[in-house]
């Protein structure tokens, strides 16, 4: 998959894995676990693919999108969508990260 980024912090904290707005600071080890899992996404071939890693508990929200476990806190928002009539580039727009417990 291709990934997008809808918000900038989203991708500074990937590539640089941390984030110069303080408002967007997480403790090293959840950005660690990010950066995995965007890592896992950009793996995927297919949506289906994500389907079989229970420790991602992926969901399915409303208004299209989606969420994958970080950690037992933190969830990854982001939604998918199709360029062409293959289904074979999929465009993942991460959304946000967002404590799930609050």
């Amino acid at each position: 998959m291709i990934i997008e980024y809808e918000k900038d912090y989203l991708e500074e904290l990937y590539t640089d894995g941390r984030c110069s707005n303080k408002k967007y600071r997480f403790q090293k080890q959840v950005v660690a676990k990010y950066q995995k899992r965007i890592d896992t996404l950009m793996a995927a071939t297919r949506i289906e693919d994500l389907f079989v890693f229970n420790s991602l508990n992926f969901e399915s929200l409303d208004n299209g999108y989606y969420s994958i476990r970080i950690d037992y806190h933190y969830r990854l928002v982001f939604k998918i969508r199709q360029e062409g009539e293959e289904p074979v580039i999929t465009i993942c727009i991460v959304s946000d990260i967002t404590n799930h417990y609050q």
